[in-house]
């Protein structure tokens, strides 16, 4: 495998991906952890997915958008566990230049969609408290598939301009990025090119959608434990990439890579085993499959 250092192209055909530098005799070990959570992740939401489909008396907006965060978040962990792990298993470093421009932008946008869905959940435990006889004139099924397709265009919308201004940057310092996946702003460090614009873009939209998300959130109703573990590691490694905080690398990289599993893995705890009616039909099934 050879690593470019200071060859100049427009766009390398592909990146490598370094994992967490400095703790790279501890890969095996950090592995260990990370598909636990990834498992934990895909059972859990796998199981939303199922209860809610097999069961009539759930299909009310509650689940349905309890669906789509399991969807968002069964995408998001996806998108990049399963290279992070092959990176630490196999010494699988390469990545593809499309891939990696594929990967940046879902990570964006599920993320965002993520954010959104939240909202979504506590918009509707707001009608269902505060009004609760018209709840279900209020948030009928083509209400609710109308607020998941503009969570959906949200997301697309504002995460698309970040692979099509990479796509344009010239790369003509090195193509090893200094993290396990394509993450925006390591990719940014590459560019031999005035990356402003995107570093002022992501700033401001990172700000906007999390400090109307969590208004808005909070506005509604408070799921401490979820909103801090997907809101407070983003913000974290935005500020630590664009005002040059001392945080060690390793550090920076093993949050982002949390604020990637965190959710995935806590949301089927909190939504969905802390709901009594999943719990119990969860509970009824598997008396039954017995």
């Amino acid at each position: 495998m050879s690593v470019s250092n200071t060859t100049n192209f427009a766009n390398p055909s592909t990146f490598i991906l370094q994992g967490i530098p400095g703790l790279e005799t501890a890969h095996g070990w950090i592995s260990i952890p990370f598909c636990i959570m990834y498992i934990i992740a895909l059972v859990g939401n796998f199981t939303i997915l199922f209860i809610v489909k097999i069961e009539p008396s759930l299909h009310e907006p509650m689940y349905y958008f309890l669906c789509m965060l399991a969807v968002t978040d069964l995408v998001l962990c996806t998108s990049t566990l399963p290279k992070t792990l092959s990176i630490f298993w196999f010494n699988s470093k390469e990545i593809d230049f499309g891939s990696c421009l594929i990967q940046m932008f879902f990570i964006g946008s599920f993320l965002a969609m993520e954010s959104g869905i939240i909202v979504a959940m506590a918009l509707d435990r707001y009608v269902a408290i505060c009004h609760p006889l018209r709840h279900s004139s209020i948030l009928t099924n083509s209400v609710v598939a109308r607020i998941g397709l503009a969570m959906v265009l949200r997301s697309c919308i504002v995460s698309l301009p970040y692979p099509l201004l990479a796509r344009q940057w010239p790369y003509c310092h090195t193509n090893v990025i200094s993290h396990s996946f394509c993450e925006m702003m390591a990719v940014v460090k590459l560019s031999c090119t005035d990356t402003s614009l995107s570093n002022y873009y992501g700033l401001i939209v990172t700000l906007l959608v999390a400090v109307m998300d969590v208004f808005s959130v909070t506005v509604s109703y408070t799921q401490i434990c979820v909103t801090l573990s997907l809101y407070i590691p983003v913000l974290f490694t935005v500020f630590t990439h664009r005002f040059g905080l001392h945080v060690p690398l390793y550090f920076h990289i093993l949050i982002a890579n949390l604020y990637l599993i965190l959710p995935p893995m806590l949301n089927p705890i909190i939504y969905g085993v802390r709901t009594k009616q999943i719990r119990d039909r969860l509970l009824r099934h598997m008396t039954q499959t017995k």
